[in-house]
C-alpha cells in the first residue's frame, strides 16, 4: 500500500517535468546534499514547489524505495532532483543489494576496472588510480555487462559456470592436463572447451569467456616467456575459431589474488599434483623475481593419508573415499609434537561405504607439507619454499616497497584444510628474521574450492569488462600480423 501512494506521488511530480536540463544526468559523483533542512534544501537546491517543506532525507529515502529505475529518470526533472539521483550513497545502496557482496564490487570497480596490469607500470612504478566513482554510471554499465562464461580448469578438478550465477554451475575431472602445453595442443585445447560447452549446453558464439590460465612454465628463461606465450596464442586461436565472441584469459594465481581483495601480494597454490607460490606485484606475476615450485600436491597429501589408514587396516573402496576422508575432518596441526600427546580421535561417515574413525591420522596426513621426509618424499618445505619467495620479494631491484609481499593467499583444493593458515604463518615468522616477517598474514582461501573461479567472476562483472579485460576475433587478428608468422605456425 505505501509502495502504491509513493509511486502516485512520484508519478505527479515526474508529470511536472519540463525539458532535460542541457547538463543531462552527468552530476558530478561527488554531488551530496550536506545540509537536512527543508528550507536550506530549497535555497541551495532550488524550489521543489510543495515538497519544498520535505527534508532532503526523506527525498532520498523515496528514491530508496522507489528502485533504480524511477531514480535514474527523476534527473529530468529538475535540478534538485538530478543532484539527489546523482548521490553516491543512493547507487551504493542499489548496488549494494545486487548478486555480489558490496565489498567485491568497490574492489573490482576500484581496482580491476582499468584492466590487466602492463609491465611498465609495474617497473616504473606509475600506480594507476582511478578517477572518482559515479556509482550511478557503475550501475548502468555493470547492467550492461553481458554474463560470460567462466572455465577454470583447476589441475585435478575443473570448474564452469555463468558469471551471472552464485557459484559454479558444474564440477568434473579436468578433461585434459591443462598445464601440458605439449603436442597436439591445439587438438587437445579444442576437445577440453567443446566438451564443457556441451555440458553447458550452450553455444560457444553465445556469450565471450574467462578462462583461468594454468601456471605452466613458472621460471623467466626466454624459452619458457615463448612457451607461455604460445600457449596463450594458442588457447585465443582455439576460441576464435569455435566463434568465442570474445575471450579474456588471466592467470588462475593472479585470480585467486583478486577473490582475497588483494592485488599485490604472494599466492600459495596447492595443486593436484604440485604445489606453486607465486609472487605478484600491482596485478602482474613477477616471474623475473622468481617462482618456487614444491613436488607435491593434493594427489600426494590423499596417498600418504591412503598409506597411513593401510597401516591400521583400515579398509576402503577407493581412493575418492580417502579424499572424502581427508576433506572431512583432517587438519593441520599448529603444533606437530604438542598434538601428537592430546586425544585427536573423531569419526565421520562417506557414502555408501560407513563410518571411519581416525586419530593421529587426522594431521599427520598434513605434516608432509612440512615435514616431506614423513612420507617418504623429497621436496622442499611448504614454509622454506615461502619464505625463500619472500626473502626474493625483499631483495628484489627496483622494488622500494617492503609491504606488497607480506600477504600470502592460500588456493587450491588441499589450502583449506584447518589450521593450515595459522601454521603457515607461525613457520614464517620463526623462519624468517624479524624485519621481514613482521606484518606477514597467511589468508585463507576466500572462496573454498571456488577460490579462482570467484576470482573470474569479479572480472567477469566489472562495468569495463568488455572493453578493459576482453580481446576479440579482430583485434587477435591485427596482434597475429604484427608479431609475425612463426607463432601463426607454432599453434599447432
Amino acid at each position: 500500500m505505501a509502495s502504491m501512494l509513493l509511486r502516485k506521488v512520484w508519478g505527479s511530480v515526474l508529470a511536472r517535468a519540463g525539458p532535460r536540463d542541457p547538463d543531462g544526468a552527468a552530476a558530478s559523483s561527488s554531488s551530496s546534499p550536506r545540509r537536512r533542512g527543508a528550507p536550506a534544501a530549497a535555497a541551495e537546491y532550488g524550489s521543489l514547489g510543495a515538497l519544498d517543506a520535505v527534508p532532503i532525507d526523506v527525498l532520498a529515502q523515496i528514491l530508496r524505495l522507489l528502485g533504480p529505475a524511477d531514480a535514474a529518470r527523476s534527473v529530468a526533472v529538475c535540478r534538485t532532483w538530478r543532484i539527489l539521483a546523482s548521490d553516491n550513497a543512493l547507487w551504493a545502496f542499489f548496488l549494494s543489494l545486487g548478486p555480489d557482496p558490496w565489498d567485491l564490487v568497490v574492489f573490482a570497480e576500484t581496482h580491476l576496472a582499468a584492466g590487466p596490469a602492463e609491465p611498465r607500470s609495474v617497473y616504473f612504478g606509475a600506480v594507476r588510480v582511478p578517477p572518482q566513482l559515479s556509482f550511478k554510471r557503475i550501475y548502468g554499465q555493470r547492467a550492461l555487462v553481458p554474463g560470460s562464461i567462466i572455465v577454470d580448469g583447476g589441475s585435478g578438478y575443473c570448474k564452469y559456470g555463468w558469471s551471472k550465477y552464485a557459484a559454479p554451475s558444474g564440477r568434473c575431472a579436468t578433461f585434459l592436463e591443462f598445464g601440458n602445453i605439449e603436442s597436439p595442443m591445439y587438438a587437445r585445447l579444442r576437445h577440453f572447451f567443446s566438451t564443457i560447452y556441451n555440458r553447458m549446453h550452450v553455444k560457444p558464439s553465445a556469450r565471450p569467456i574467462v578462462v583461468a590460465l594454468p601456471l605452466c612454465h613458472s621460471d623467466d628463461t626466454e624459452a619458457a616467456r615463448a612457451s607461455r606465450k604460445q600457449y596463450k596464442e594458442t588457447l585465443y586461436s582455439v576460441l576464435f575459431e569455435m566463434n568465442v565472441p570474445a575471450v579474456c584469459a588471466v592467470d588462475q594465481a593472479l585470480l585467486a589474488l583478486y577473490a582475497a581483495r588483494r592485488t599485490s601480494g604472494i599466492v600459495v597454490n596447492i595443486g593436484f599434483n604440485v604445489t606453486s607460490v607465486v609472487p605478484i606485484f600491482q596485478g602482474r606475476v613477477m616471474y623475473e623475481i622468481g617462482i618456487e615450485t614444491v613436488g607435491q600436491g593434493a594427489l600426494k597429501l590423499t596417498g600418504f593419508l591412503k598409506e597411513l589408514l593401510q597401516r591400521r587396516n583400515i579398509s576402503f573402496e577407493s581412493l575418492y573415499t580417502v579424499r572424502t576422508i581427508k576433506e572431512k575432518i583432517c587438519y593441520v596441526a599448529y603444533d606437530y609434537e604438542a598434538e601428537l600427546c592430546k586425544n585427536t580421535q573423531a569419526s565421520c561417515e562417506v557414502d555408501g561405504e560407513g563410518w571411519f574413525t581416525l586419530s593421529e591420522e587426522r594431521f599427520k596426513m598434513a605434516e608432509i607439507l612440512f615435514q616431506p621426509q614423513m612420507g617418504g618424499v623429497r621436496a622442499m618445505a611448504l614454509h622454506k619454499a615461502v619464505s625463500l619467495c619472500v626473502d626474493h620479494c625483499y631483495n628484489a631491484e627496483g622494488l622500494r616497497d617492503h609491504s606488497w609481499f607480506k600477504t600470502v593467499v592460500l588456493a587450491g583444493g588441499s589450502s583449506c584444510l584447518p589450521g593450515l593458515p595459522e601454521r603457515l604463518e607461525k613457520e614464517l615468522h620463526t623462519l624468517l628474521p624479524s624485519y621481514i616477517s613482521e606484518g606477514i598474514r597467511v589468508l585463507p582461501p576466500p572462496f573454498g574450492t571456488d577460490t579462482a573461479w570467484f576470482g573470474a567472476k569479479m572480472i567477469g562483472t566489472v562495468s569495463t569488462f568488455s572493453d578493459a579485460w576482453c580481446i576479440n576475433k579482430k583485434q587477435f587478428r591485427q596482434k597475429s600480423r604484427h608479431s609475425g608468422p612463426s607463432l601463426a605456425n607454432a599453434w599447432r
